[in-house]
Parts: structure tokens; C-alpha cells; sequence
């Protein structure tokens, strides 16, 4: 019998993993893990620009890097997903680091642009309108959503698994009620929108939309961090993500073509677009719109309460997935070596990572108030300064993950390849040419060619403040790169503890941990 080099750790750990994700979970969790509806607004701020770049980074971006993970995700299926691909390409150190920046952007981005999307849903259906709560208010609304997430992340996959499947069903029926809402609304009031030429690509507009639509399309790999909970990873994978892939990029693009459609531009919020528009077409079914502000009554009320409950269920489901993923890499991280042991336990009873999701609910906790502090409760320049180190952090961990291909195929050539991408390297140099061009305009926006200046500065943001804005963007991404060193440092004791077991269905083409 073949046999493999792994962690003691992790040994006791993979023994308590469960065999619970089939294909169709696997394709909605992707589905969920990919629409994000809190982003849907902060794309079509843009104007009719933003439709056409969705189109051509779906083409030159989303459709890449889907191929990517298609192949990591048959040929190395073990738990841990992308940081068992980084750690493998690049060891132990450049594992540790990458996977604690793609860890810690989820909790940050839970309790803030998730958590401030949900507060404006319950504010504008169920408070009066209003834009945003009371600090009281918005700290209860805050900290429930956080800690829902949380727990649909800790609940074993047997169960948890219809979170996500759940998730996109809601988008099914949020964005199928809004499309057809559109439809009727533009029927009765004719099209408000913008016209045919202000949706030809310029420069502002590639630099203003790269980095939050690089970010609503990544997420392909997520699942495989629970490789090893797979029925059957080499089969169904591709499946999956192909699939989802299709769906997900018709689910934007519907419901922004419909803002763009039902709203001018300079109606459109960051935070509240999305929301603003689905209360301003409901007046279809009842209510009015009177000098740009909308009002439900009779069967519009009752619709609109309905799809303000479905959104907060897209957002909720859009973070519990990405911890479901996120949260067992870096566990698997912990007792691999590449992070403190403590964080690297599986819980016997559910088979999840229960002190990472934990841990993961305890920083979005903390996000959630002090950006609002710090924000002094502006829901528009929170919610920018958060999406913009979310999407960053996100962005920089993929840095690592793409070129993994490339190593990996030099290094393990005869592990088992059921899916291999076609023109793997001049693909591969494009995903990462936008990805480092996206990262720039996410930490200095509009940089080199007029940083700051008013196409391209934040919502909510001032040029004086630029100096400021760039200090919120790089001081956490130099903290979270601190922190993962230091994980690594922390892993020295369990890299050195090393075992050889049989080596399972799933183990062909693994490295032996290295030491030290």
C-alpha cells in the first residue's frame, strides 16, 4: 500500500473529517459563494460602463481563473483547499502568510460591508425609509447577523450544507422578483436610466470597477477547502464550478442592467443602491415615487418586507460560506504547521473547525464597532473604507494561489490531472496582470494617473483625506502580513512532528510537510 509523510496533528485531525458534500452542494455553495449582492450597487455606481466591463473581465478574468481551480481543485482534492496549493508550491512560510490574508478578509468583510448592507435592508423596509438605524439599533442588528453566520458556519456539513443551498435559492428568487419587477416598472414609467453610449468602456471606468469586480468573481476555489468532506472531488468539481460559473455571471448581470435601467446614476449609492432599487421598482405592486423618494404600500409593502428578508439571507449566506471554506484552510494551516496548533482542531462532534469560526465571529464583532466608531457612523465611508480592505487583502492572497498552478504542474507532473486548463501560462499572466493592477487602485485609487482625484476617490472621501485613506488600506495589510509570519513561527513545533500513514483515496500527488 502507497504511503505519505503528514503532520502527527494532522493525522488526528482528517480522522473526524465527514463525507458530506455531493455535486449539486458543491454547485450551490458556489453559487453562493460567488453573487454577492452587497457589491451589486458599488458595480453599477458606475453607470452604464460598469454592465460592459462585467462582460469583458467575465471573458478575460472569471472564465481564467475558474479553468485554475478546476484543475487544482481535481488534481490536489485534500482539506485545506488554497493553502494546501500555496504550501505545496512555495512551503511552509509563503502558506502561512498567504492563508492568513485569505482568512482574515472574511470576518472583516462580515462585520462590515455585509453586516452594514443588512442594517440598510432592515432600515429602509422595516424602519420608515431611513437610511441607516439608531447606534442601538444597528449594533443589535450588527451583532445577531455576525453570530448567525457564525453559527451556520459551525453546524456539521450534513446540516450546514443546505445554508448555502438556501443562500442561492433566495438569489433565485431575489433577482427573478427584481428582474421582473424592472420589467413591469419600465412598462408603466418608461426607462430612466442611462443612454446607449454611456456604456462604451473608458480608462476611469477600468480603473474604478477592476478591483470590486475581480472581487465579485473569485471565490471558484472555495469549496475545495473541504476537499476531503467531498463524495467525490475529481468528478465533481469541474462540474460545479463550469456551472456556476454560467449562472452566477447571468445573476449579476440582470439586476445591474435593471439599476441602470430603473435608476439615473446619480441615484446610485455604494451601500444602499441595490436596496434602493428594489423599494423604488416594488412601487409596482403599490405605493409611489414623489420627487426621487419611494413609498410602499398595500402588496408592495408586503413584497418589498419579503425581499428585504431574502437579501439579508443572501448576505448572511455569502459570509457563512466564505468562513465555511476560509475557516478550514486555516485550520488545516494549524495542524499542518503553518499556524498554532490550538486553531488546527476539528470538532469530533460536527467535523468543522468550531475554534476558527469562532475566532472568525470574535473579529467581525470587532470590525463591526470600531469601524463604525471610527466612521462615526457614516454608512457610506465605512462601508467604502471596509470594501477596499476586504477586497484587497482578498486580492493579494490569489497572488500566490494562481502561479501555483505553474509550480505545481513542474514539481508534481504525475499527479492525477482529470480537468487541465488549456494555455495555462499566457492565462495565468493575464489573471495576474489584473490582479496587481487591482490591488494598486484598491490601496491608492487612481494611481499613478490622478490618485485621489474625483473619478476615482472613495465615496464618502475627501482628496485631503487621501493621506488617511491609504493609511486604513496598508497599515491592515502589513499588520495581517506580521500576523502570518507569526503564525508560521508558531507552527515550528508541529512541522517538525512528522509520521507516515497509508495513504488515502484522495492523498495521490501530496507533499511530505517539510521540516523545520
Amino acid at each position: 500500500m502507497d504511503r505519505i509523510e503528514l503532520t502527527a496533528a494532522a493525522q488526528i485531525e482528517r480522522s473526524k473529517l465527514q463525507r458530506h458534500f455531493r455535486r449539486y452542494d458543491i454547485f450551490f455553495f458556489l453559487v453562493c459563494t460567488i453573487v454577492g449582492v452587497d457589491t451589486i450597487a458599488s458595480v453599477a455606481a458606475s453607470g452604464g460602463e460598469a454592465f460592459t466591463w462585467l462582460v469583458i473581465f467575465g471573458v478575460v478574468f472569471f472564465v481564467p481563473q475558474a479553468m485554475i481551480f478546476a484543475e487544482l481543485g481535481t488534481a490536489f482534492p485534500q482539506e485545506g483547499g488554497e493553502y494546501l496549493w500555496t504550501r505545496m508550491a512555495f512551503g511552509h512560510l509563503a502558506g502561512a502568510v498567504n492563508n492568513f490574508y485569505y482568512w482574515v478578509t472574511n470576518p472583516v468583510w462580515i462585520g462590515g460591508t455585509l453586516a452594514i448592507s443588512a442594517v440598510t435592508a432592515v432600515a429602509v423596509f422595516f424602519d420608515g425609509g431611513r437610511s441607516s438605524l439608531p447606534p442601538v439599533a444597528f449594533y443589535v442588528v450588527g451583532l445577531v447577523f455576525v453570530w448567525a453566520t457564525v453559527l451556520g458556519a459551525i453546524m456539521s456539513f450534513s446540516y450546514g450544507k443546505w445554508l448555502p443551498t438556501a443562500g442561492a435559492f433566495a438569489r433565485f428568487l431575489l433577482l427573478g422578483l427584481f428582474s421582473v419587477s424592472v420589467i413591469i416598472y419600465a412598462a408603466e414609467h418608461g426607462i430612466h436610466g442611462l443612454g446607449v453610449g454611456s456604456y462604451r468602456p473608458t480608462g476611469t471606468g477600468f480603473v474604478a470597477l477592476i478591483g470590486v469586480l475581480l472581487f465579485n468573481y473569485v471565490g471558484s476555489e472555495l469549496p475545495s477547502a473541504a476537499g476531503e468532506e467531498m463524495t467525490n472531488p475529481r468528478r465533481d468539481v469541474p462540474f460545479a464550478i463550469f456551472r456556476s460559473a454560467l449562472l452566477s455571471f447571468i445573476l449579476y448581470a440582470l439586476p445591474i442592467l435593471g439599476i441602470l435601467v430603473v435608476l439615473p446614476a446619480s441615484s446610485v449609492s455604494n451601500f444602499g443602491g441595490f436596496v434602493d432599487a428594489i423599494h423604488a421598482v416594488f412601487t409596482v405592486y403599490g405605493g409611489s415615487v414623489h420627487a426621487g423618494v419611494s413609498h410602499l404600500a398595500g402588496a408592495g409593502a408586503v413584497l418589498g418586507a419579503v425581499a428585504a428578508i431574502l437579501f439579508i439571507v443572501c448576505v448572511m449566506t455569502s459570509g457563512a460560506t466564505w468562513i465555511m471554506g476560509s475557516d478550514r484552510s486555516l485550520a488545516v494551516s494549524g495542524y499542518d504547521g503553518a499556524g498554532p496548533r490550538s486553531l488546527g482542531v476539528i470538532s469530533e462532534r460536527f467535523g468543522t473547525p468550531v475554534r476558527v469560526n469562532v475566532l472568525s465571529g470574535i473579529v467581525s464583532t470587532v470590525v463591526l464597532v470600531l469601524a463604525h466608531q471610527i466612521t462615526n457612523g457614516s454608512a457610506a465611508k465605512y462601508f467604502s473604507a471596509v470594501l477596499g480592505v476586504t477586497i484587497s487583502t482578498t486580492l493579494i492572497s490569489y497572488l500566490l494561489i494562481y502561479p501555483a498552478l505553474w509550480k505545481l504542474r513542474v514539481d508534481r507532473p504525475d499527479a492525477p490531472r482529470p480537468w487541465r486548463m488549456p494555455a495555462a501560462r499566457p492565462l495565468t499572466v493575464l489573471v495576474m496582470g489584473l490582479l496587481i493592477i487591482s490591488v494598486l487602485q484598491l490601496v491608492a485609487p487612481g494611481a499613478p494617473f490622478n490618485w485621489f482625484g474625483a473619478d476615482f476617490r472613495p465615496s464618502g472621501w475627501t482628496y485631503g483625506q487621501r493621506g488617511t485613506y491609504l493609511l486604513t488600506e496598508a497599515v491592515p495589510l502589513l499588520i495581517f502580513g506580521f500576523v502570518g509570519f507569526c503564525f508560521y513561527l508558531a507552527g515550528a513545533k508541529t512541522r517538525a512532528e512528522v509520521v507516515e500513514v497509508p495513504a488515502g483515496p484522495d492523498d495521490e500527488g501530496v507533499l511530505a510537510p517539510e521540516a523545520g
